[in-house]
């Protein structure tokens, strides 16, 4: 016996959420020891590869990483024009510590360390890392209450 999906199954994502996002990087192995490694520690899941390039699946939206030929040479400048940083939710202020800690033995490099875990403000508890390529990631605990 077939049953129909309920309506939610098949709704359309509201308009305007994110669909997806599509990061070039300059070596592909190398991003994905960083980049991928945090994705996986985010809850993504690596659904596809091939040659020079990887996604991610998130509860909705999934994130790419890719390097090819038509990638200019050069290193990613969060500071000039263009995406400056990825920020995710990433649990509470200890989930962030835990994942702080754990990213910078995996070639990330702590941001504004003299402020950390406050450099975006006393009431906002974050970690802001950069890989070796220059691409920026901010890990968001959520608020205390």
């Amino acid at each position: 016996m077939d049953v129909d999906p309920p309506a939610s199954a098949n709704a359309a994502p509201p308009k305007g959420r994110l669909h997806h996002v599509e990061l070039w990087v300059p070596d592909h192995d190398r991003a994905q020891g960083t980049l991928g490694w945090l994705f996986g520690q985010l809850g993504y899941v690596r659904t596809d590869t091939w040659p020079g390039g990887s996604s991610w699946q998130g509860a909705g939206e999934y994130l790419v990483l890719e390097s090819g030929p038509d990638v200019l040479a050069g290193p990613h400048e969060r500071r000039r024009p263009g995406l400056n940083h990825l920020a995710f939710h990433a649990g509470t202020e200890d989930d962030v510590d835990d994942l702080t800690r754990d990213a910078l033995g995996h070639g990330f490099t702590l941001l504004f360390p003299d402020r950390h875990p406050h450099a975006g403000g006393p009431d906002h508890y974050a970690a802001y890392l950069q890989d070796a390529d220059g691409f920026e990631v901010e890990l968001v605990a959520v608020p205390r209450r």
